[in-house]
């Protein structure tokens, strides 16, 4: 054998196939996945202070992008979401607003989480 086999990476893959069967497979992370991102989009769409410019036949189950009414607030927010344990908010360097990114690991509770925290920021600025 010329090289050393990835062996750590193979143990953790196989932890997380086990994982995935026992929650019913990749239908069911499908299921959960579109829960969470619709959970999350329903709030941004029915906002008046949040926006999503993505149009719904192209938006992404695992990053999230929105933008504040108010640019201004973009600092605000973003600090108080870390002081509320809500991390890496901040949006792509290019395209700016916020991301919130929601991949497999990332419960429901998480989703829950940063709504409540939207919701709260929404009202102390509006």
């Amino acid at each position: 054998m010329y090289n050393t086999p990835p062996t750590y990476a193979w143990y953790l893959a196989a932890e997380v196939f086990k994982y995935l069967e026992s929650i019913g497979g990749v239908p069911a992370m499908e299921k959960h996945n579109k829960e969470k991102a619709a959970l999350l989009y329903d709030y941004i769409d029915s906002s008046d202070f949040y926006y999503n410019k993505v149009a719904e036949s192209c938006r992404s189950l695992m990053n999230v992008p929105f933008w504040l009414k108010d640019d201004a607030l973009n600092d605000s927010f973003l600090q108080q979401a870390e002081q509320n344990g809500l991390m890496a908010l901040e949006g792509h360097r290019f395209v700016g607003g916020m991301r919130a990114s929601i991949y497999n690991a990332m419960p429901k509770e998480g989703i829950e989480a940063l709504i409540a925290f939207m919701e709260k920021f929404a009202k102390e600025h509006s």
